[in-house]
This record gives structure tokens, C-alpha cells and sequence, in this order.
């Protein structure tokens, strides 16, 4: 888990690019094409897996860091570029079609920064979780909400960019 106090953006690697050309232009020096094709196989494949159990072999394959009776929901998409940079703990739940990004590419910079998601964390359905975000343990984002930065343990989160809701009653 990341430093208590530090914060998403003290996370993110940032690079610019190295010409007037959007960073996606230089998409390959990243991250090797030969990897993204193997990691897309890989995350697009267990998106409709429907055991979890081999879902989560399928993820640890390529680095993710997934924990004991994590359980990743249908239709979800992990980080194709940098899936080694994503943590999920033991006995947390990811809701449908939810998205997870370790990277951002942007008009003069990318970004990569690790995802770490607590134990017993349950997250909505139709999220989208940005690179360098820390989620704490037992802490609950609602459905369809934009996770733009952490989320203290035991906190419940909600909406486009999150907001604070409430605690979880443990």
C-alpha cells in the first residue's frame, strides 16, 4: 500500500512527449507491441471467463497482484499497457464493466502510476479507476463513479469525480 499522507499525483510517473505528436503516437516505446498484443488476449479473454478462480490465474499470469477470494466481475477491463501495476486484495469485489487504468496518455504527456485496491473493497458497477489511486481497505465506490483520487479505508464513495458519502459500519 502506497504512504499514508502521500497522494495520487506524487504516484504517477510522468514523461512528456518527445515530439509536437500526441503521446499515443508513441505508443511503442512504452510498452512493446508483442506485450500489449499478449496482455489484450489475455484481459479480453478473461473479461467473459466465467470462473473466478481461473480468472485470477489468468490475471497473477501477467503481474497483477490479485488476493485470495478477489473476485472480479464479467466485462471488467484491466490496464492492457501496464496490467503489473494493478493490486486488488484479498476478498474484494469488482463490478461489472468496470475499468481500470495504470496509464494515461495525453496531448504532451503520459502517465503511469500503480492501482491499489484494498482488502474487502467492493466496487460498483460501471467504474472507472485512474492510475496512481489508492482504495483502502473495506472502503465501497458506488456504481458509475470516476475514482480520480484515494479513498480512505472503510469510506463510501459515489459519483463523477467521487465524493465523499459516508463510512462503512464495521
Amino acid at each position: 500500500m502506497a504512504e499514508p499522507g502521500s497522494r495520487r499525483q506524487d504516484r504517477l510517473q510522468i514523461r512528456p512527449s518527445p515530439d509536437e505528436r500526441n503521446t499515443l503516437q508513441h505508443l511503442y516505446r512504452t510498452t512493446p507491441l508483442w506485450r500489449v498484443v499478449r496482455n489484450w488476449l489475455v484481459i479480453y479473454t478473461a473479461r467473459y471467463v466465467p470462473w473466478l478462480n481461473v480468472k485470477r490465474r489468468m490475471y497473477q499470469a501477467l503481474g497483477i497482484s490479485v488476493g485470495q477470494d478477489a473476485s472480479v466481475a464479467l466485462a471488467v477491463v484491466l490496464d492492457i499497457f501496464f496490467p503489473e501495476e494493478i493490486s486488488i486484495g484479498a476478498n474484494s469485489i469488482i463490478g461489472y464493466n468496470t475499468v481500470i487504468l495504470a496509464h494515461e496518455y495525453l496531448r504532451r504527456q503520459w502517465r503511469k502510476g500503480p492501482v491499489v485496491i484494498g482488502r474487502d473493497v467492493v466496487i460498483g458497477a460501471n467504474c472507472t479507476i485512474l492510475p496512481g489511486v489508492v482504495i483502502g481497505d473495506g472502503a465501497v465506490v458506488s456504481a458509475m463513479s470516476l475514482v480520480n483520487k484515494d479513498v480512505a479505508p472503510g469510506a463510501i464513495v459515489g459519483g463523477v469525480p467521487i465524493r465523499l458519502l459516508g463510512e462503512t459500519e464495521d
